[in-house]
């Protein structure tokens, strides 16, 4: 844990320089007489040989007991400033930077990386118990007893940095051995994050004879803004954004960094200091700065991984193989050549074909269903940061072409009256934020508020698993809760949407200071600001030197 918050601050010093409920629903999900395949994202922790696990996002945030102390903390932050400072701003050398950036990330995630095939080192992946349960999985009907099928009987399990072209093999061996020991035509898949680019990949190659319907939550294959985005040029920094991710992060229970550190942030914002340093960094610096550390990260994290390339979108792909690899005959592009040969398979084979595969879908008479979440704060690292959003993707992406305001905004009155009067009105959502028209299946996705990315309710799985196993394509008509749902995080309770109970975000508070600001407004908010850090800056010191009575 603390590795990995030296890391974040190394980042952030570095690139500062440069209703009712549903009522009567059953939660249980439906009682299926065919087999149901799920497939995930990135939930899965990697293992490598000696059983260590090498790689788990959540761990990232554990405290894993270390007893690594400030002064490991101070060492890695100076191993990224001193060059960065010294060899990097004064006299013009980056490369030292890069280099040292390029470490100290790669110690983090290790193993976890693949090599320059986009192949990983041996004997790292899924551990011996997953792999047996998923040879059991192959060779056994596990209706049994129960009569039906669950939704998690038939969990696919695979090592999520691998290519989806490449997993989508296994994933189709997977159902045939499945549909042979159950003795069922057909199976029904739900897909969510990362998973969706494997689905589309298997649907590209194999088509859908063997799918009685498919579901995509949260879905990433049409591109994830932070994946692709940051890689490819479009990297932004904004203070308030990053309060509100912190703010939701501490309300869903992910991590809480404290008030101090928020109120900090928030300082930063007010005053305009974030703004102005990061301002004169991409002035200045962009090119020596962006470029070169857009490359160390990408090739040290997560660009490695052809299936979080899959997440990249057709608009940013080119640029983003410029920024990690260079321009064409580049050294990265000779070292890394058999990676790019995948990302570059899938890109042709699937990603340039998404409508088309989605189309295929319906026209085959395959049912469909997606689901895109919202109410959060993008996680903020890219210029769509404020679109409205799950924290990895926004609903565009997730809903396959929603037109959205961002998070501050609704649709304006002109528009939404526009929709109206065109009889389009009952596709707009209560909040004003989401018109469903746009879509490319309107009728077939349905919007989900309050539920982040990684948290995959109940009731959202009730949807997508109905419409995967129903003997007919099920629309949002079927459904009584509607197109539009709410889910309360506290109470693990869902809504049908109104206008009532649509505002869930937990920094609305903070709209007066996210828009343009008079001169006024801006000193208002610069004041309050400073008032609010002072007092977070005294509970601190407050706590870390109590004041003890020496009379006692």
């Amino acid at each position: 844990m603390k590795r990995f918050i030296s890391i974040v601050l190394a980042l952030i010093l570095a690139f500062s320089m440069a209703v009712p409920a549903f009522a009567g629903i059953d939660r249980n999900q439906t009682r299926s007489q065919i087999p149901v395949v799920r497939i995930s994202g990135d939930g899965e922790a990697l293992y490598n040989a000696e059983g260590e696990r090498i790689m788990h996002f959540r761990g990232l945030l554990e405290d894993n007991g270390d007893d690594e102390d400030s002064s490991a903390i101070y060492e890695s932050i100076a191993n990224v400033l001193l060059p960065f400072l010294v060899e990097g701003v004064l006299f013009d050398n980056w490369d030292p930077y890069y280099e040292n950036l390029q470490k100290e990330i790669s110690e983090l995630f290790g193993d976890a990386l693949l090599d320059c095939n986009g192949d990983p080192i041996p004997g790292t992946g899924l551990p011996q118990n997953v792999l047996n349960d998923m040879e059991y999985n192959r060779t056994h009907d596990k209706k049994g007893s129960k009569g039906y099928y669950a939704y998690n009987d038939y969990w696919f399990k695979y090592d999520w940095r691998l290519d989806p072209l490449k997993t989508a093999d296994d994933f189709n061996d997977y159902i045939r051995c499945i549909k042979d020991k159950t003795g069922c035509d057909k199976v029904g898949i739900i897909s969510s994050c990362l998973g969706t680019n494997v689905v589309t990949a298997y649907i590209a190659k194999y088509g859908t004879d063997d799918i009685n319907g498919v579901t995509f939550d949260g879905g990433v294959c049409y591109g994830s803004e932070i994946l692709s985005e940051t890689i490819s040029g479009k990297f932004k920094v904004d203070g308030y954004a990053i309060e509100r991710i912190l703010k939701d992060s501490a309300e869903y229970g992910f991590f809480d960094v404290g008030s101090f550190i928020t109120s900090t942030v928030n300082l930063l914002s007010a005053s305009g200091m974030l703004d102005a340093v990061v301002g004169v960094t991409k002035e200045h610096l962009y090119y020596k700065i962006i470029e070169g550390v857009t490359s160390a990260l990408a090739l040290s994290t997560f660009f490695t991984w052809p299936n979080y390339w899959a997440a990249v979108t057709t608009e940013d792909f080119d640029d983003a193989l410029n920024y990690v690899f260079g321009e064409e005959g580049s050294e990265k592009r000779t070292e890394y050549a058999g990676l790019i040969e995948k990302i570059v398979e899938y890109d042709e084979v699937v990603r340039q074909h998404i409508p088309e595969i989605m189309k295929g879908i319906v026209d085959a008479e395959v049912n469909l269903g997606i689901m895109a979440k919202y109410g959060s704060q993008m996680i903020p690292v890219c210029e769509s940061a404020n679109l409205v959003s799950d924290q990895i993707a926004s609903v565009y992406r997730a809903s396959y072409g929603a037109t959205t305001s961002t998070i501050y905004d609704t649709l304006s009155d002109e528009y939404i009256a526009a929709q109206q009067e065109a009889g389009l009105g009952r596709y707009i959502s209560p909040d004003k934020q989401i018109d469903a028209s746009t879509c490319m299946f309107p009728d077939y996705t349905w919007f989900y508020k309050g539920a982040t990315h990684s948290n995959w309710t109940s009731y959202e799985i009730k949807i997508l698993y109905d419409v995967a196993t129903a003997d007919k394509q099920l629309t949002v008509n079927d459904f009584e809760w509607g197109q539009f749902i709410v889910y309360d995080n506290d109470t693990d309770t869902a809504y049908k949407m109104t206008e009532d109970n649509c505002d869930t975000e937990t920094w609305k508070d903070d709209k007066d200071v996210a828009g343009p600001q008079t001169p006024y407004e801006k000193l208002f908010t610069f004041i309050k600001s400073v008032i609010n850090w002072l007092r977070e800056f005294y509970k601190l010191i407050s706590a870390k030197f109590p004041v003890t009575d020496k009379t006692a």
